[in-house]
């Protein structure tokens, strides 16, 4: 009986190990932002050589880029009026941390990781075809997890309907009716999200390993806009995000980032699952 309670004692040991190495190649390697494009063309088959799972890769890849300095809105369309790069590794917000790690992960060199990001970027036009504008792009992470299916909105398959909030919603209509963006485009949108009270670390227990988190604010209502931020979480316990309050990409404890000794920082938050491309 020794013997046997031995064994069952150290395997379980000897699992987290081994699922804590898993990860540690990508602290081997240059960080992405001190690469040229083909060295990150050299890395990305080894990517998925060693994570051949989606989410699994998703999860490393995000990894690697802990560190990454923060920069808002340093995406664009390479034309006016947003003439910054379709895609980067060198500086990133929130949304770009998101969508960049789903289109590498998904690619064999950087210019496959260009044409996927296009692919997530931007809705199809009326011929179904998705060209790179300002106009066609998911500008708001509210509509992009509603309607967008590589991040599908998961949050009401995970607590009861009661623990829900509601928001109604003109996304991109300001109060006095104006649009925020010049997009000539409104959405209405009737949204759920689990309030601050409800975020608790029973709550996270319930989530996929990787998934997404979108926060809301209500204060930016007003404006046509729900979601103020947006991360990864990552083993049910911690946030993996572009922070400009930090001015980095790191990995924090997910209950202390979200509340503080004021309260919680956000109203509540949308949970996202990642699907790759077909």
């Amino acid at each position: 009986m020794k013997i046997n309670f031995f064994v069952y004692l150290t395997i379980p040991i000897i699992l987290i190990g081994q699922a804590e190495e898993r990860w540690d190649w990508v602290e081997t390697i240059p960080k992405p932002w001190t690469l040229t494009k083909d060295e990150v063309s050299e890395l990305l088959p080894e990517f998925r050589q060693r994570y051949p799972d989606f989410h699994d890769r998703l999860k490393a890849f995000a990894l690697w880029r802990i560190g990454t300095p923060y920069e808002i809105f340093k995406l664009g369309e390479e034309i006016d009026p947003d003439p910054d790069p379709i895609i980067r590794l060198d500086v990133s917000d929130c949304t770009a941390h998101i969508l960049t790690c789903m289109a590498f992960v998904q690619s064999e060199d950087w210019d496959e990781a260009k044409e996927i990001m296009i692919d997530i970027h931007y809705k199809p036009d009326q011929k179904g075809e998705k060209r790179p504008t300002f106009q066609s792009r998911w500008h708001y992470t509210s509509h992009r997890i509603s309607f967008h299916p590589s991040t599908i909105d998961i949050t009401k398959d995970l607590t009861r309907r009661t623990d829900l909030e509601q928001v109604e919603i003109v996304l991109n209509e300001k109060s006095d009716g104006s649009e925020f963006l010049d997009l000539g485009w409104k959405q209405h949108m009737i949204m759920e999200f689990l309030p601050s009270e409800n975020v608790t670390a029973a709550f996270l227990e319930n989530l996929p390993e990787v998934c997404g988190v979108a926060f809301v604010k209500k204060s930016y209502f007003s404006q046509g806009i729900v979601i103020a931020h947006e991360g990864m979480i990552i083993d049910n316990t911690d946030i993996l995000h572009a922070s400009q309050a930090k001015g980095t990409t790191l990995r924090e404890d997910f209950m202390s980032y979200y509340f503080r000794e004021d309260g919680p920082i956000f109203d509540g938050m949308m949970v996202y699952r990642f699907e790759p491309l077909e």
